[in-house]
């Protein structure tokens, strides 16, 4: 009878379905620090990727994320022709492993190739952007020097000046996302000129969303592609070696571990009561 009472328990959990909350995570906003390169190919320039991490504790459902940026003083917002949004997990997942060996790490890098993306010009991704501020000025940048060994370090491409935007993007199609480490990537198609995605505290800092491990951004080019470099331990350089993370948010939901409700509870106590009474009033076995 109690093996009886306890598979009805049981199955009225597993019934119970899992719980959405709002997710939210957020680097914190734009600290002038530097700005890197996040472009697609186009206008006779070559794709670059600038990637920073996140992570999802349960599956998760992101659809929206807004990032921060640096467009060229005097270009318009219709200049901005695409967006893309690309999700990497962590090497060696998604990669040749062992790496080729042309960068100084692979080691919490992101992946060979994305896990998955959205982009403007299929409409799976919505965008508006705006202009916080006309002049605004990071205190380094990394857009071309982005080299293999044995010459990586290039101390950054000195400060640039230009227009702070933020874009807002939604996902017509959301990202599911499970369990896992990612990094997220916004590229940002221009009619002239090359967006650069603006650097946030490192460590993460209130209002952000602290988490650990927190790993720096990295960067490629279409040359250096499948690998990946650091941008302040590889590029940057220096002792200590500065690291970065860049600034972005991202809204969804997440699902939580299915707990039992009131009445689920209810019938634990009922049923157990129920178990132990019928084992109270079982006759005893005849004696022989």
């Amino acid at each position: 009878m109690r093996h009886v009472v306890a598979a009805v328990i049981l199955g009225c959990a597993i019934a119970l379905p899992a719980q959405a909350t709002p997710f939210f995570f957020s680097t914190g906003d734009s600290n002038g620090l530097i700005g890197t390169a996040s472009r697609p190919a186009g206008g006779g320039l070559i794709e670059v990727e600038s990637a920073d991490d996140f992570v999802t504790t349960s599956m998760t459902t992101i659809t929206s994320a807004s990032f921060w940026g640096l467009i060229p003083t005097g270009a318009s917002l219709s200049s901005l022709t695409a967006i893309g949004v690309e999700i990497y997990r962590v090497f060696p997942k998604d990669s040749s492993d062992p790496p080729s060996g042309d960068v100084p790490t692979r080691v919490n890098s992101p992946s060979d190739v994305a896990f998955d993306s959205r982009q403007s010009s299929d409409s799976s991704l919505g965008f508006t952007c705006t202009v916080l501020s006309s002049s605004f000025t990071v205190a380094n940048s990394v857009v071309n020097g982005i080299n293999p060994i044995p010459n990586p370090t290039t101390g950054g491409e000195g400060p640039a000046t230009g227009q702070e935007i933020r874009c807002d993007v939604t996902f017509a199609t959301p990202f599911s996302l499970p369990a896992d480490h990612y990094f997220f990537v916004p590229l940002v198609g221009l009619d002239s000129g090359t967006f650069l995605w603006l650097s946030a505290s490192r460590p993460i800092v209130p209002p952000g969303t602290p988490f650990a491990p927190d790993l720096q951004s990295w960067i490629r080019n279409e040359n250096l592609a499948p690998d990946w470099l650091r941008v302040g331990t590889d590029i940057i350089g220096g002792s200590p070696a500065p690291t970065f993370n860049a600034a972005f948010s991202l809204t969804g939901v997440a699902e939580e571990a299915a707990v039992p409700t009131p009445g689920t509870l209810a019938l634990l106590v009922a049923a157990s009561g129920a178990g132990a009474l019928s084992l109270r009033r079982r006759a005893p076995w005849p004696s022989r």
